[in-house]
């Protein structure tokens, strides 16, 4: 078994009196799928906030590719290769799906300020290999008949692969998805499940928040289950599936179907 890329360990970390992570943390490899799940309010969200910088943690460490960045900032991460969506979609619904996908491409230009402003040769370059790159991966997410598509005409289930999209514009490593089929239909979903795969047989290590357990059992290595706030138990999708536990407080008596 290849060495974690992410790792996260005794993520803890407090809002006034509330402690909102105590002792939290995962493991992620190349080309596989870790989801973490449990009911709302489990601080799933708070732990993505923290791993890609947005949140500093009380307690706990963090590396990436072996490195502490436990407090590196989120510019910086995504320099590093770690990208994230986010719960609510966050996209440019003024630009159209090509150039919200060039957008996330701006870590990885390497053209001057000045030969931007006098649109030199070299910027020239850049900007045609920004929407090159942009073109290919609207077509790895199926959305390249609608490159010069306003955002704000897309159908939610197109947004959120553009999103996908715009993650994989940084080139990661590893990619946070927070709930990415959220209000998706099952066609729409279906279409998730499948990207994500192919994301992890690309070689990225992908960490998954998903309240879709259908989606989590079938795509997963390795699931992590939060309860307010504390691990409440990991393993494999069937090892989570079959906890007292986790049914108890999360997947309920019909887990076992799911």
């Amino acid at each position: 078994m290849s060495a974690p890329i992410l790792v996260a360990e005794n993520i803890g970390i407090g809002f006034g009196g509330l402690r909102a992570l105590d002792g939290v943390g995962f493991s992620a490899r190349a080309g596989e799928v870790l989801a973490i799940i449990g009911p709302n309010g489990a601080g799933k969200t708070t732990l993505f906030n923290i791993v890609s910088g947005l949140y500093r943690a009380d307690t706990g460490r963090i590396t990436l590719n072996g490195k502490d960045v436990t407090h590196t900032p989120p510019h910086l991460l995504a320099a590093s290769g770690l990208s994230r969506s986010f719960q609510n979609l966050q996209i440019f619904f003024r630009l159209t799906a090509l150039e919200n996908v060039m957008a996330g491409r701006h870590l990885a230009e390497s053209s001057s300020l000045l030969a931007d402003l006098f649109r030199l040769p070299a910027s020239r370059r850049a900007n045609q290999a920004t929407r090159d790159r942009a073109l290919e991966l609207l077509a790895e997410v199926g959305l390249a008949e609608h490159a010069e598509t306003s955002a704000a005409s897309l159908p939610y289930g197109a947004l959120k692969r553009l999103e996908i999209a715009r993650a994989l514009a940084t080139e990661p490593r590893v990619l946070l998805l927070d709930e990415p089929a959220a209000g998706c239909n099952e066609a729409e979903t279906a279409e998730i499940d499948h990207l994500i795969a192919d994301i992890a047989a690309r070689g990225i290590a992908v960490v998954l928040i998903e309240h879709d357990m259908k989606l989590v059992m079938r795509i997963s290595r390795h699931v992590v289950v939060l309860n307010q706030g504390r691990m409440l138990a990991e393993g494999t999708p069937e090892q989570v599936r079959n906890n007292a536990e986790v049914i108890a407080a999360y997947l309920g008596t019909d887990s076992a179907d799911a």
